[in-house]
């Protein structure tokens, strides 16, 4: 019995299994938890959009431009797609963003852990995946948010690649179906989210082998060329066409080099914060400095290479995104994978294996543990699935609205309505209420508890709550 316990614990598919249920409870619950319910609600207006409105993948639309369309640049909409799809068959609700990212995500790991065997052995490639699992990965892998999604393709494909450059250490190779799977799974995952290219930074290591024969190289590479143009297209052409064309720019999408070095600079202990602290917590982060530090004495030089190319492209990845990167913790989703290498690097090389077993759990509870409140929404907020209810007493479902929810989309989405997030002090503004008028709004949702704060304006009250007033404009 115990050696059957012992063979289920050191089975990744044991854990992937049991995290998969953990993060299932609550999965239908409305996107309001604590984290992000901004990111995950603009994910679903855009699903739902396709669904209501228009379902070309090439125009996807959000709710709070205004008495503009609200078709804007953004990331491939791929999950939002997936979303709208199941849609068609069960009819919508935000959750299936939540169970489709949830899955992907799930093998995502599967692909990461095969990986890790591949360039080292099992026992490694053990840690890692349950370091990667209890990282921010947990939180983030049950959100309706294309990073997880978008790095676990990526990781698949360059599982595939392995596969592909490496045919003498697999006993079925196809490939061109590895090719082509490449391409599909490469092309899908950069496209839902640019910087998830970024584990396949040490891909570029496999390159410099002389073992791999030059002709895989040089067909992987082309292939990996027709990947790319489709997504440089869609975020260097595309995307920029469609904000300028519809008018509305909401997603960020990158700053200049200078600006974004600047800013950086301006904000080190956050910068820092978001190494020693987000991914993997205190304990967590400790071992990567462990593993950091035993992978230079040891000239452990193939971990040296690929660390030292994934950070590079990191450096500029960070950049990019200046402030942006600190504020918001999933920025770091990309670079975790090779954090959780380094770390569970660090922890096999002790030469305590049951006390490195013991280290090892306490750094997934303590991730997980820091965590485990993003598992219930807040109660304040409760009240916004029954906004839409009240609003439609009044505005039918093409009126426009305002709310003063300042640039979070959330209570919009609830409202199942189009129209403006602005602030109070706008609303106060004689001339932005009539500006809005002129241009179609016909109702002022003042949130008093959640997303908002109480502020009396010279308007007709339709209704009054403890949680909100609507107002006829």
């Amino acid at each position: 019995m115990l050696n059957l316990a012992k063979s289920w614990f050191s089975d990744i598919r044991f854990w992937l299994v049991l995290f998969f249920l953990v993060r299932l409870a609550g999965i239908t619950q409305p996107p309001l938890e604590v984290a992000h319910n901004w990111r995950q609600t603009t994910v679903c207006m855009v699903a739902r959009n396709f669904s209501e409105v228009d379902a070309n993948i090439l125009y996807p639309r959000i709710d709070v431009a205004g008495e503009k369309p609200g078709i804007t640049g953004m990331e491939f909409p791929l999950l939002n797609y997936c979303m709208y799809a199941t849609s068609e068959i069960f009819g919508y609700s935000h959750w299936y963003g939540r169970l489709i990212n949830l899955i992907v995500s799930t093998l995502g790991i599967w692909f990461f852990y095969l990986l890790v065997k591949f360039f080292f052995d099992e026992r490694r490639a053990l840690f890692a995946s349950l370091l990667l699992l209890s990282s921010l990965w947990f939180m983030y892998s049950r959100k309706s948010m294309p990073d997880t999604f978008a790095v676990s393709l990526v990781l698949a494909s360059f599982w595939v690649a392995i596969r592909y450059l490496y045919p003498e250490r697999h006993s079925k190779t196809y490939d061109l179906f590895h090719l082509l799977l490449f391409l599909v799974l490469c092309c899908a995952g950069l496209a839902s989210k640019l910087p998830a290219g970024l584990v396949l930074a040490p891909l570029a290591v496999a390159f410099f082998d002389k073992t791999v024969i030059l002709r895989r190289k040089t067909l992987l590479s082309m292939v990996f060329i027709c990947a790319l143009i489709p997504v440089i297209s869609w975020y260097f052409l595309w995307a920029p066409y469609l904000s300028k064309t519809f008018g509305f720019s909401y997603f960020f999408m990158g700053m200049d080099a200078a600006t974004g070095w600047s800013e950086l600079w301006q904000h080190p202990g956050d910068l820092a914060r978001q190494f020693y602290d987000v991914p993997l917590k205190y304990s967590g982060f400790a071992a990567f400095l462990l593993g950091i530090i035993l992978m230079v004495r040891l000239k452990e030089n193939r971990l040296l290479w690929v660390s030292l190319v994934s950070f590079i492209f990191f450096i500029i990845y960070m950049v990019s995104g200046g402030f942006t990167f600190i504020r918001h913790s999933y920025y770091i989703i990309p670079f975790v994978p090779l954090m959780a290498l380094i770390a569970a690097y660090g922890l096999t090389m002790l030469p305590w294996k049951k006390l490195t077993i013991v280290i090892l759990c306490l750094v997934c509870t303590e991730n997980i543990v820091n965590q485990v409140h993003d598992f219930r929404i807040k109660p304040n907020s409760e009240a916004l699935l029954t906004l839409e209810q009240a609003v439609n007493q009044y505005v039918p479902a093409s009126g426009l609205l305002a709310i003063n929810s300042d640039n979070v989309p959330t209570p919009m989405y609830f409202a199942h309505h189009r129209g403006w997030i602005c602030r109070n002090e706008d609303l106060l503004n004689p001339g932005y209420r009539e500006e809005i008028k002129a241009k179609g709004c016909k109702m002022v949702v003042v949130l008093k508890r959640s997303f908002g704060e109480e502020v009396q304006l010279p308007l007709e009250i339709a209704e009054s709550t403890a949680d909100w007033t609507l107002y006829f404009l």
